[in-house]
């Protein structure tokens, strides 16, 4: 067997393993084949059908028996070849006896059927009904729902990737792979369902063959070989049901097999381990069963010892179950001691010190006491690992190193209740079902899911809490569906993004610029000798993070830093010509790479009216109309709520002198617009004005 293992490999490295074998089927439908040989083949035909089932149950996944359409196919076309050859043989030399086609077909006629072949048609019957309309049927229905169901629920799919991988829960080429497994299981679930076909199609060709080989088999031997009808119909007959027999047993392994794999779902545990754990689970169950056979083995007339018998092992397996599940819980320790021994002293108090005094985390994360298992490793939490990677994701995104989170239980809260904190400043608090999952309505979705209305707490969208079971349902109707650790983990995400400029300090700083001075020792050197402060630096990288810019770009920063510091000490002047610095940055993050940038722009007499009122109060507070400033919020609102509803970015461009101010005072209206000075747009790229805000409401600018 090792021998012939290497030769099929080296065949297979070769690329002739498939071409050789198909090569071989049909040789085997025109060259005539001796017996030694149908005997062989028929004896290899049981034993594939029987490896086919054998990994089919023990198989994890179904996607992990990714080959087995394939095999099918094979399998199909080597029954249906081994029956043109036999059919061949029976035909020709079935006047010389039962032996004729081989001693596999003797057996079957001989000894499985006893030499009659009445029975032998009747349970050739039985096995067809079995094979065509109860297990081909039911695995042909269920590929079709399965394929069906598994194409709609791909778009839900990769939308929960994309989220995941947007809020840094998993990295690319985690991504990448899930990706790829969904295709993988999309192939592999059409495969199956048009390789049920092949199922049923070979049982109707198992019944159109025995027909046309009794039929053929009599005329022959009638006509040719001057047998009596009786004579040829019991030789040819009973060769006929033994070919038909020793075909459709593996036919019927083989269309097991095919329900087997439809049927599975994905678990880490074979088929045994996966229906005899969630059988036996429940211990209630047998003592049930065992009532009803003890009741039943009671009655006068039944056969007693058979039912009670049974009764008693189903009895003594629940008793077992439910000793075995009471272990693991253990007794709780009772605060008691035993007689004779003392409690013992109680410790001495000691004096107050400051380290009685905790510092206030830089970020918390508090949780109820019901979401414990999803911070807790030893009970397989993931929330530590997504929060892990969030901060990795972040670190890069924003240019400095997010301090890790504290995460403590509080009792205070609601069981199923999380709070976010930021140096003691409750930031966010929302509530999750660590046993349920979230199907959030990304603005498009078609059918109807059972669930619990709700909203994301991140994004405030129409969401729903659905049972874990209706996950792909919920998918194939449009919705991303996430689970408590993704909800949490996204929110915080949302929270280090729109707080970072709180994150970051005089030690991040002072590392940043430690950082640089290994690879650009004079510019720091240069830098620091401009008598600018490290709390001024601090202040322009706080002004940046505020409106969302990265500072990745230390040298930049640096760079503009010590040139303008000659000029100015004051930050917000500092900040602005580091903007104009970083303009291609900050661009590209809006827009990316190519494109043209689109805009919303002021009108002339507003911009100037702003710009007099701002100077006025010597840069503190314009003196705005409430009616006009109420105005040009829900103007601005409107244009960038229609650019966000085209996909692209909310972008407002303003004169240098008021950007700072308008960005702030229309940051708590459009949360998502971004201002920016003319002198912010690099020249490279092109620009369209896309609206027009002025006293009125804001009007389409025409292209």
């Amino acid at each position: 067997m090792a021998g012939l293992s290497e030769r099929l490999g080296g065949l297979s490295r070769l690329g002739l393993g498939a071409p050789l074998l198909l090569i071989a089927l049909l040789s085997m439908m025109v060259l005539p084949l001796p017996p030694l040989a149908l005997d062989l083949l028929f004896t290899f035909n049981i034993s594939l059908s029987l490896i086919v089932v054998m990994v089919a149950v023990y198989t994890p996944r179904p996607v992990d028996f990714a080959a087995f359409p394939a095999v099918l196919l094979l399998a199909t076309l080597l029954r249906l070849a081994l029956n043109v050859a036999s059919t061949r043989v029976i035909l020709l030399r079935g006047a010389d006896g039962t032996d004729a086609a081989g001693q596999v077909i003797q057996a079957f006629g001989d000894f499985v059927l006893g030499g009659n072949f009445a029975v032998g048609l009747v349970v050739f019957t039985i096995l067809v009904i079995i094979n065509f309309v109860v297990v081909t049927k039911g695995a042909g229905r269920i590929s079709e729902v399965s394929a069906r169901f598994t194409l709609d629920a791909m778009p839900g799919k990769q939308m929960a990737i994309d989220a995941d991988l947007n809020s840094g829960l998993i990295t690319q080429d985690e991504a990448r792979t899930r990706r790829e497994d969904i295709a993988q299981e999309a192939d592999f679930y059409g495969s199956m369902d048009g390789a049920s076909k092949f199922v049923r199609g070979d049982a109707i060709a198992g019944i159109l063959i025995l027909f046309i080989n009794i039929l053929g088999g009599i005329v022959i031997g009638t006509s040719q070989h001057g047998m009596s009808f009786g004579e040829a119909g019991n030789v040819y007959v009973l060769l006929t049901i033994g070919d038909g027999l020793v075909a459709q047993i593996p036919s019927l392994m083989l269309s097991s097999a095919t329900a087997i794999i439809v049927t599975r779902t994905s678990t880490a545990q074979d088929m045994g381990q996966q229906v005899f754990g969630q059988m036996f689970e429940n211990p209630r169950a047998l003592f049930v069963a065992a009532a009803v056979l003890g009741i039943l083995g009671a009655i006068p007339g039944m056969p007693n010892l058979v039912f009670l018998g049974l009764a008693a092992m189903m009895a003594g397996g629940g008793y077992l179950l439910s000793r075995r599940a009471a272990e693991p819980a253990g007794a709780e320790e009772v605060d008691q001691l035993p007689p004779g021994v003392e409690m013992p002293p109680a410790p001495e108090e000691r004096e107050l010190s400051w380290e009685d005094v905790p510092p206030v985390d830089l970020v918390a994360l508090e949780v109820g006491y019901r979401l414990i298992p999803l911070v807790d490793r030893g009970q397989n939490g993931q929330l530590m690992g997504r929060i892990k990677g969030i901060r990795r994701k972040l670190s890069q995104e924003l240019g400095f190193l997010i301090q890790p989170v504290h995460i403590r239980d509080n009792l205070e809260l609601g069981p199923n209740h999380y709070r976010i904190s930021l140096l003691g400043v409750t930031q966010a608090e929302a509530e999750v079902f660590p046993d349920r999952e979230l199907a959030i309505n990304p603005g498009q979705v078609f059918g109807t899911v059972p669930g619990t209305p709700t909203k994301d707490p991140t994004f405030n969208l129409d969401a729903l809490w659905i049972d874990p079971s209706d996950r792909e349902n919920a998918q194939g109707a449009g919705y991303t569906v996430v689970d408590a650790a993704t909800v949490i983990a996204t929110h915080l995400s949302q929270v280090f993004r729109e707080n970072a400029h709180r994150l970051i300090g005089h030690e991040e700083v002072q590392h940043l610029l430690d950082q640089l001075g290994r690879r650009s020792p004079k510019l720091v050197e240069n830098l620091l000798s401009k008598t600018l402060s490290l709390s001024a630096i601090l202040k322009v990288m706080q002004n940046l993070l505020a409106e969302q810019v990265s500072i990745r770009d230390m040298r930049t920063i640096a760079e503009t830093l010590a040139e303008q510091a000659q000029k100015s000490q004051d930050p917000g002047a500092l900040t602005a010509a580091v903007r104009v610095a970083l303009a291609r940055s900050i661009v590209q993050d809006l827009v990316g790479p190519a494109g043209e940038l689109p805009l919303i722009a002021l009108e002339p007499t507003l911009e100037q009216l702003l710009h007099k009122s701002l100077r006025g109060s010597q840069g503190e507070t314009v003196g705005l109309e409430p009616g006009l400033a109420e105005r040009v919020q829900r103007s601005v609102a409107d244009a960038a709520r229609r650019q966000e509803m085209e996909g692209a970015p909310a972008v407002l461009v303003v004169a240098p002198e008021i950007r700072t101010w308008v960005a702030s005072w229309l940051r708590g209206a459009v949360s998502s617009l971004t201002v920016l000075a003319f002198t912010e747009i690099p020249d490279n790229r092109k620009i369209r004005v896309v609206a027009t805000v002025g006293q009125g409401d804001a009007a389409p600018a025409k292209a």
